[in-house]
């Protein structure tokens, strides 16, 4: 008679515990939300964490204010969300960087992107294109994969260290066998001016940040990295169509929020980000920014970071990248 006492009230207090949270989720959010976005005011990152605060505020009926926490390569602003209180009042604009490849290559990340936080949504992508110099004679993917074959080590890729850029010229690099010697940069501002002025023979960055320097023939597209072409270089094949099968990178991000922040109020998130994505407003805004809207559930971004992990945890080690 005891047990079932105990049982019947362990039941309850459970029960009850389920209606409290279901009742939080239907006043949620009752007062304003912060979004942290790890980076600087003004770059891309941050420019799509407003996109979606922006949107958001207007779906929830409560201000969504962007909290900005630079430093240490997005690191600083990730702790901070991942010991917030896990009430779905703050959330967190995550990264490639921030998730992958900065805790794979840093031994003091401060945080574990699979353990600390609760996948909401996607956001978006943006893939990367392969562009060489002008002065090289070739003109497609496959010549110039023969012509570095048959120039080893005399061609360099320059790359900022450690960056997603980095790793799939690494993937490349191990995809084709090739000898290219590798130049580490502080940053992709300086890669992309040396390969304009001549000291670098190919490099990858995102298609919005090359694509002005296509259009004035300054650099040359050899391919993107994308599953599909891209709309901005419609004319510039894919890597995959270009022979090499299953070649896709892409620099993304999405929303998070702290480990235990309940289900009711991770989906209502999700289901507002989403239809802010599908929105005619946030697809313009997206174009403009060279990226393509991301649209599921928190199921599937949380198997695609695990995917990403794998992916880019096989390249790091394959190619032995360390930053510290």
């Amino acid at each position: 008679m005891q047990r079932r006492r105990v049982r019947t009230a362990v039941l309850a207090l459970g029960l009850a515990t389920l209606a409290l949270e279901a009742a939080d989720a239907q006043s949620y959010p009752a007062k304003p939300v912060r979004l942290i976005v790890p980076f600087a005011a003004g770059g891309p990152i941050d420019v799509m964490g407003r996109l979606v605060a922006q949107r958001l505020s207007s779906t929830l009926g409560q201000q969504v204010v962007v909290d900005n926490r630079p430093g240490a390569s997005g690191a600083i602003g990730t702790r901070a969300a991942a010991s917030a209180e896990p009430d779905g009042y703050t959330l967190l604009i995550g990264s490639v960087t921030t998730l992958v490849t900065g805790p794979l290559l840093s031994r003091n990340a401060g945080y574990d992107p699979l353990k600390d936080f609760v996948p909401v949504a996607r956001l978006a992508s943006t893939p990367f294109a392969l562009v060489v110099a002008p002065w090289l004679p070739a003109k497609t993917l496959g010549e110039f994969i023969a012509y570095a074959r048959g120039n080893p080590g005399k061609l360099n890729f320059g790359t900022p260290a450690g960056t997603l850029a980095h790793l799939t010229g690494e993937l490349f690099r191990a995809r084709t066998g090739i000898d290219i010697v590798v130049i580490p940069y502080k940053g992709a501002a300086t890669a992309v001016t040396d390969i304009l002025g001549g000291q670098v023979d190919m490099t990858f960055e995102p298609t919005s940040v090359l694509v002005t320097h296509i259009q004035d023939a300054k650099v040359r597209p050899l391919a993107v990295t994308g599953a599909t072409r891209n709309p901005q270089l419609p004319e510039v094949p894919t890597m995959i169509e270009s022979g090499l099968a299953g070649f896709s990178s892409y620099s993304w991000t999405g929303i998070l929020v702290p480990a235990g922040t309940s289900g009711e109020i991770v989906d209502r998130l999700n289901a507002a980000i989403n239809q802010g994505l599908k929105s005619p407003e946030m697809n313009s805004n997206l174009k403009r920014l060279g990226a393509e809207a991301d649209v599921g559930s928190p199921r599937d971004f949380a198997e695609f970071i695990a995917d990403e992990t794998r992916k880019w945890g096989a390249i790091i080690k394959s190619s032995g990248v360390k930053l510290d």
